[in-house]
């Protein structure tokens, strides 16, 4: 099970939040607001961390 984490206004700080997650060892996902089909560059995106290690992820943003 995913859940929420992080919401960003575009795809290439999502999948830079992303890399940032699993070059720490947290696996992560990241989908487009709203339809799967709306995957473009300057739309919204959610970034998901599997439930139960959200507070890896919070103290991953603390070490930056």
């Amino acid at each position: 099970m995913w859940v929420e984490f992080k919401r960003v206004p575009n795809l290439m700080m999502a999948e830079m939040w992303k890399d940032v997650l699993e070059g720490e060892g947290l696996p992560a996902r990241i989908l487009p607001e709203g339809d799967i089909r709306d995957w473009a560059e300057l739309v919204p995106f959610r970034i998901y961390v599997p439930k139960g290690r959200e507070h890896v992820a919070e103290e991953i943003l603390r070490k930056l």
